[in-house]
């Protein structure tokens, strides 16, 4: 019989095999044309314009790599950095039309349920959404 700890070790591996699914990423990167990285970065600024130190914050990378993607996202067209109202020393980067078309193409397959999740019945969907809302705080 299993215990409480290994129990959660397999719940967690469920969990991360489906949140980590490799072919959504792919699938994502293939549509927009670039990798992950760049897809996840174009999701965050879906939001609005960021400084590129608090795109390295959000993204939890290092400012360098953030600048290589950046100039890789303007170059395809995706991004443009602009000046930051209040502080001149910074610039902010924004999505193009071309950006927010490759951001919104890539969240329609990314928030999209894996097939698995979708064929569950009702009453265990609704009894999972309880268990992650706990999770989740």
């Amino acid at each position: 019989m299993k215990n409480r700890e290994q129990y959660a070790r397999e719940v967690w591996a469920i969990v991360s095999r489906l949140v980590l699914d490799d072919d959504r990423r792919q699938a994502a990167s293939e549509a927009v044309g670039v990798s992950f990285a760049r897809v996840r970065m174009l999701r965050r600024l879906a939001d609005g314009p960021l400084t590129q130190r608090e795109l390295a914050e959000r993204l939890s990378a290092d400012a360098p790599y953030v600048t290589l993607m950046v100039d890789d996202l303007e170059r395809t067209g995706y991004v443009e950095r602009g000046p930051h109202p209040t502080d001149g020393r910074a610039k902010l980067v924004s999505l193009t039309r071309e950006g927010h078309r490759a951001a919104a193409k890539a969240a329609q397959l990314l928030d999209e349920p894996p097939a698995a999740l979708k064929e569950l019945s009702t009453a265990d969907l609704a009894g999972l959404a309880r268990i992650l809302d706990r999770l989740g705080g």
